[in-house]
């Protein structure tokens, strides 16, 4: 029996078969893809560019290289070492000895990850995500492998009154990101948390740097204080509180006033100097006092009359030598 919906339900009816002839000529029913399909350029592999390409890591810390590609597929994705060519990984499987390299990968993520764990300074160079159409695409990353090491300003021995406040300053020198804790310490014990008065910690981690405040001083809070950053090698200054006043020379390490100290009068030099003064005066006393001279006159054939003086010598090379001998 026709209703008033009846002309409708007739009229898709009818469109169904051309539909479906519509389907079969474009070859998307009964399984069948075009072969130029696939080879659109929307339907390529392609590498999203948002991608960090250069990173650094410091030793110890696991690096990370994030290659991102569109539209994959079924293609496989590799990661190379560029120096030696050497295959790390393909799709999440490990193809190298060095345990240390590993792919990471979310199922449906087009994110593909190289995971480089207590990387080493030898590990810096350029790597590249790679992945296997024809002809092949790459994307090479830069991976940076840096020594962070803690810094403290200043001498490495330092010299406080007592009464005074010690103040440290500690960097966190090359570190790619700041240090989740600074932490420091007197031996082995942490200051951070210490239950004595006077002691102030501040650490400030986007400058990577932390202060150690311990108010006045006594000479229990002489010792050796380190610095200790999380992704960090420790930097350490020996401290010594000391009673009084502490010679300039010992705190400033300049050794220089001591150069104007007198000579001891046994020293080597001093005797030696004072030989040398003796013996000149003894030249000048002789010369002028203790002089033999000895003069007479002489006839010439010419009948002129000639005076001879003669200086005795003997008597001045006695004179030396025992003044030379004196001690």
């Amino acid at each position: 029996m026709w209703t008033s919906d009846s002309p409708r339900a007739l009229k898709a009816i009818c469109l169904v078969p051309l539909w479906l002839l519509l389907l079969l000529d474009c070859g998307l029913v009964g399984g069948e893809v075009p072969p130029h399909y696939w080879e659109t350029p929307y339907s390529q592999p392609y590498f999203d560019n948002s991608s960090r390409r250069e990173v650094t890591a410091t030793v110890g810390q696991a690096a990370l290289l994030h290659c991102r590609v569109r539209n994959l597929g079924d293609r496989a994705v590799s990661w190379i070492r560029k120096r030696d060519l050497h295959i790390l990984t393909v799709g999440i499987l490990t193809y190298t000895n060095d345990q240390r390299f590993q792919s990471l990968h979310s199922e449906g993520s087009d994110e593909w990850t190289l995971r480089i764990s207590s990387p080493q300074p030898r590990d810096s160079g350029t790597y590249e995500c790679q992945v296997s159409t024809e002809p092949k695409i790459s994307q090479g990353f830069r991976l940076n492998v840096v020594v962070s090491r803690a810094k403290i300003l200043g001498n490495a021995e330092l010299f406080i009154k007592s009464g005074s406040d010690i103040n440290l300053t500690c960097l966190a020198m090359q570190s790619p990101v700041p240090p989740s804790f600074i932490y420091w310490y007197k031996g082995k014990r942490v200051m951070n948390y210490s239950q004595r008065g006077g002691i102030n910690v501040i650490t400030e981690r986007s400058t990577r740097t932390s202060k150690l405040l311990i108010a006045k001083a006594t000479p229990a809070d002489s010792g050796n204080y380190t610095c200790s950053p999380s992704s960090s090698d420790s930097a350490s200054v020996v401290v010594h509180v000391i009673n009084g006043e502490h010679p300039a020379a010992m705190q400033h390490g300049n050794s220089s006033a001591s150069s104007l100290r007198p000579l001891p009068a046994t020293s080597v030099p001093f005797v030696l100097a004072t030989r040398i003064s003796m013996t000149v005066a003894a030249v000048a006393w002789n010369c002028n006092f203790n002089g033999n001279w000895n003069g007479n006159w002489n006839w010439r054939p010419d009948g002129s009359w000639h005076w001879n003086l003669h200086w005795n010598w003997s008597n001045m090379a006695t004179s030396l030598l025992g003044l030379w001998s004196w001690s």
